[in-house]
């Protein structure tokens, strides 16, 4: 049984459509929605929450008693559906978030994501959706916590995985129910590294990457099934944060997948660049893999800007976003891969054809350099007109024009520095005299960049970080 479909505007030529609007009217009805937000209270949020136990009762024990007879049940479902309805005021109210656990709707809510009926269960991944929205949480972080954590008890991820697989893409409304689902994951994974672990524990990385597959040698057809492959990177991106998803990634040959959806230059081609890069992060094992499966021959062939991307492709992935992404993915190789021939295979990268990605590197450190250069010189003019800027947020300035990428650039020549080949070090040497700077000017860069490691991965991630480029900074005294 489908729900109706919703009401359809009025077409133009319509009596209806042709009358005078009254703009009273339409106030009047937007002050008493913003009303009906604004009363929203512990006691509306009882009578709405009981009410929903009441219809879902009902619908359940109609299914029960007649299993065979739709009719006997469609009405219990319309109701249903328009409870559901009703709770997405709630998005409104993320203060009583806590109310509506300590209630126990929670658990009737991730129920409905396995309902028979799929229009009901698009209903609750719908509301989940409201009520996660990555806004929501971040200004009312407290409260939502409580909610996400009611939702990873009650299986919520297990169960809109699970919806995955039920839906098809090619039916319109269930295509935006995958969306939506994708997104509700989205929201609940990137709020914990435990709720991010409990998705890889239950194949939830093999399922993106599945899905990721579908797309790796075709386009999307239509903007959203184009945003909501976009999205299922998203997920797939995010899930990759802890050291074991990356591991599930390996086994399941996402690196592999990632290396052909490069290759068949789709519109994929840079969200594949970037799922990479969350996989070869501080993971030696991605890294190794990435070199033993070719992948060199894919990016760097990129990283030169020889890719004829279509313009649809070049629209959607801005030229800065994809020289960051694969210089990010290169400093990763060079920090997993110490010692062996596969370090030698990706030193002499920079070797062949006259050390032409040297000079590469060289032309993309002088632009990030006059951009950070831009940034600087604005804020003291800024400080020269009275407005104050304290330190933190002129260094996520500078890291916002550019000053992160340039980092990456440091950073990899610290690398081919350190390898004490002396044709990587005539060239670096050669191109930066040929533009008035010295080995102190990188030196500069990765001393500011040493000073500013945060300690998110801990304390002893920090000291082996700084303890990295401390050894690039004596090597190029």
């Amino acid at each position: 049984m489908e729900l109706p479909p919703p009401q359809k505007r009025m077409r133009s030529g319509s009596p209806a459509f042709d009358a005078p609007i009254d703009l009273s009217l339409l106030e009047a009805l937007e002050k008493s929605q913003q009303n009906a937000i604004e009363t929203l209270d512990l006691k509306t949020l009882k009578r709405l929450a009981l009410s929903l136990e009441r219809r879902l009762n009902a619908n359940t024990a109609a299914r029960l008693k007649y299993p065979d007879n739709p009719e006997k049940f469609a009405d219990s479902e319309l109701e249903l559906h328009e409870e559901l309805q009703k709770l997405k005021i709630l998005a409104g109210a993320p203060e009583l978030y806590s109310d509506l656990v300590s209630l126990g709707t929670v658990n009737s809510l991730t129920g409905l994501l396995n309902h028979d009926n799929t229009d009901i269960a698009i209903d609750a991944v719908t509301l989940l959706q409201d009520l996660t929205d990555a806004d929501v949480i971040e200004d009312n972080e407290e409260s939502a916590q409580v909610l996400v954590d009611a939702l990873i008890e009650n299986n919520a991820v297990e169960l809109l995985v699970q919806n995955l697989a039920r839906l098809n893409d090619s039916d319109p409304d269930e295509s935006a129910a995958i969306y939506n689902t994708l997104s509700t994951i989205e929201n609940l994974i990137e709020n914990s590294a435990a709720n991010q672990k409990r998705f890889g524990q239950m194949n939830g990385v093999d399922t993106l990457l599945q899905a990721v597959a579908m797309y790796k040698s075709k386009d999307p057809k239509t903007g959203d099934e184009e945003e909501m492959v976009e999205n299922l990177f998203d997920c797939l991106c995010c899930v990759l944060m802890p050291l074991e998803n990356k591991e599930r990634f390996v086994k399941a040959e996402g690196v592999e997948l990632m290396i052909i959806i490069m290759n068949q230059k789709k519109l994929c081609y840079g969200s594949a660049i970037r799922a990479l890069d969350f996989a070869m992060t501080n993971y030696p094992p991605a890294c190794e893999r990435f070199i033993d499966v070719m992948g060199l021959k894919t990016a760097f062939p990129a990283f030169m800007g020889k890719v004829p991307l279509s313009k649809k492709n070049k629209k959607k992935q801005s030229k800065e976003e994809l020289e960051e992404r694969l210089l990010s993915l290169i400093a990763s190789l060079f920090g997993g891969i110490l010692r062996g021939s596969r370090r030698e295979r990706l030193l002499s990268k920079f070797v062949e054809n006259e050390c032409e990605k040297i000079d590469r590197l060289m032309e993309l450190y002088m632009r990030y350099s006059d951009r950070v250069k831009e940034e600087t010189e604005r804020f003291n003019q800024l400080e020269l007109d009275d407005l104050e800027i304290d330190d933190d947020e002129k260094y996520n300035r500078k890291l916002d024009s550019g000053l992160y990428t340039l980092q990456l650039i440091a950073v990899i020549l610290g690398h081919l520095w350190t390898s004490e080949h002396p044709r990587m070090r005539a060239r670096i040497e050669l191109l930066l005299k040929q533009q008035k700077l010295t080995k102190n000017d990188v030196k500069n860069i990765l001393q500011e960049y040493h000073d500013n490691i945060g300690d998110l991965d801990g304390p002893e991630e920090k000291e082996r970080a700084q303890s990295k480029i401390s050894k690039f900074i004596s090597a190029l005294t």
